[in-house]
């Protein structure tokens, strides 16, 4: 294609064109995040304005949008895998900025619900392509840092996010004391002032350039000739009823499991039900993994090769889920943190915000900077040296949660949040790079969307609810309300250290050996 850059094998270090996409990235990345995480800032308002508990403002921050993000990553990273991703970048932008606009026209917890869920599909398209783009811009050698300063977008988006949402929704509710044009209030404002700038972004994202796919790694692949015949096929294959009928194409054994499966599902979904009370939550989540476990069957099927080198390979899993439950701890504190601050320690908005966005993105920024950089160097030393960054990521967090969440100084409370975030952004690029590494350069949009099936469908699915659900039941009756303990809800997160901690000495132990027989492993050559 005309439009496409070689990038040799050879090339040691990036050219300046990879720099100015890079940044791109990042821009479209902390859009992403300003997006998904505004939520958190308007959590107290839209709890009190629609009438929910803490759990259901957990899902709304959480499952809502996680679920979508996480299935529809599966096919759209197929999609990324095969057609033009800046188009398909470009496209997804547009999507989700959209559904962010109308989650400000939102009057309940359902439609709200809805919006999100179409957040969620607009964003799944972001980082499939954004990981693949930088894999075939960025030499091996650079491709940990590069993916660290696109995850900073995650941190800067997120920090921004509250100092956005705090001072649109405070303006708009002094100007408009009753609600303004269409009943809005300050809220929905809040959504409708960062959804449409995205719109105008997706424009300028379409003019970035496709490069070669795979010669970085002196491999030259072409996408399939039908990219969108197959995005269609693997949508089928997460999409019930659809599932059972793929199920059935492999045979009676297979549609035998696939059905037992989902009803496993279902019923574990209706357990959590019946003991939380939550509907929404508990479906949105059997659903999830019921589909993820027909999509893995029809993978191993389908494309055996890339089923055996993401879920037939420990060191992919574990390094996954190890660094699903880093996120889930984090996902948790950054939706949390602000609504805690706001209720328990009773700081104002602004102030809160301010000081919780500023130094949560100065935060993020330089510890998946400094994290990816570190882990990079490690990764020369030792083939497994980037695992010890994401075990950092799990151990070293856990002390200044337990200070900042239990006192009731604000400059403390401040500095144990910044450090919290500084120590677990640390592990990001550290565990995307090694995922990467662990599959053949055709297969890295599928490897993103699984790796991020961990720190989604794991991570935020869980994070946010299971905050508010422990703080509902750790709470009392108030006035005939339902106040809620968010301490004992996020203290009770550090419960999960241990069990990552696990996963990823594992992984440590079976990393090198697994990236040193990706090829032999996939039966396939590194020109394939």
């Amino acid at each position: 294609m005309p439009d496409e850059l070689p990038s040799p094998a050879s090339q040691e270090r990036a050219q300046p064109y990879a720099w100015y996409v890079l940044a791109m990235l990042v821009l479209v990345y902390v859009l992403n995040f300003i997006d998904r995480q505004i939520v958190s800032i308007l959590a107290v308002d839209i709890k009190k304005d629609l009438g929910l508990t803490d759990s259901d403002v957990g899902f709304l921050g959480g499952a809502a949008f996680a679920v979508f993000y996480a299935l529809f990553g599966i096919p759209l990273g197929r999609l990324a895998d095969n057609w033009r991703r800046v188009r398909l970048l470009g496209l997804g932008l547009a999507l989700w900025s959209t559904m962010t606009v109308f989650s400000g026209f939102a009057r309940n917890q359902f439609t709200l619900s809805l919006a999100r869920m179409g957040v969620g599909v607009g964003e799944a398209t972001a980082s499939p392509t954004a990981y693949s783009l930088i894999s075939d811009y960025f030499p091996r050698r650079q491709r940990a840092t590069a993916l660290a300063i696109y995850s900073s977008g995650l941190y800067l988006g997120g920090g921004v996010s509250l100092l956005i949402g705090a001072r649109i929704g405070q303006w708009w509710n002094a100007a408009y004391p009753g609600g303004g044009p269409f009943g809005l209030v300050g809220w929905q404002a809040a959504f409708l002032v960062v959804g449409l700038p995205g719109l105008f972004l997706a424009m300028w994202v379409s003019t970035l350039r496709e490069p070669v796919r795979g010669a970085m790694d002196g491999v030259s692949k072409s996408g399939s000739a039908h990219p969108f015949a197959d995005f269609l096929d693997d949508l089928s294959t997460i999409v019930p009823p659809l599932t059972i009928y793929r199920a059935l194409r492999r045979g009676p054994a297979a549609l035998a499991i696939n059905l037992g499966a989902g009803a496993a599902f279902a019923m574990i979904a209706l357990v959590m039900i019946r003991l939380t009370g939550n509907v929404p939550q508990w479906a949105a989540v059997g659903l999830g993994y019921y589909a993820v476990f027909s999509w893995a069957g029809t993978l191993r099927h389908t494309d055996p090769t890339t089923f055996r080198l993401i879920w037939g390979t420990p060191a992919f899993l574990t390094t996954t889920l190890g660094y699903g439950l880093v996120s889930l701890v984090a996902y948790a504190i950054a939706f949390w943190a602000a609504p805690y601050a706001e209720t328990v320690l009773h700081l104002p908005k602004q102030e809160l915000a301010a000081v919780i966005g500023g130094t949560g993105a100065v935060a993020g920024f330089l510890g998946v900077i400094v994290g990816g950089w570190v882990a990079d160097a490690l990764r020369q030393r030792n083939p497994a040296g980037r695992i010890l960054v994401v075990i950092f990521g799990v151990v070293a967090p856990v002390i200044p949660i337990w200070i900042g969440f239990t006192t009731s100084n604000p400059i403390i409370f401040y500095t144990m949040n910044f450090l919290t975030g500084t120590c677990g952004a640390a592990a990001l690029g550290a565990a995307a790079a090694t995922t990467q590494d662990l599959v053949l350069p055709r297969m890295r949009g599928t490897a993103t969307a699984a790796f991020f099936l961990g720190t989604t469908l794991v991570g935020l699915s869980f994070g946010p609810y299971l905050v508010g659900q422990i703080s509902d039941i750790a709470g009392k009756v108030v006035d005939g309300k339902l106040v809620g303990d968010l301490r004992t809800g996020i203290l009770a997160l550090t419960a999960l250290a241990p069990i990552a901690l696990a996963l990823l000495v594992h992984a440590y132990r079976t990393v090198p050996a697994a990236e040193a027989s990706v090829a032999e492993r996939a039966g396939e050559s590194d020109g394939s």
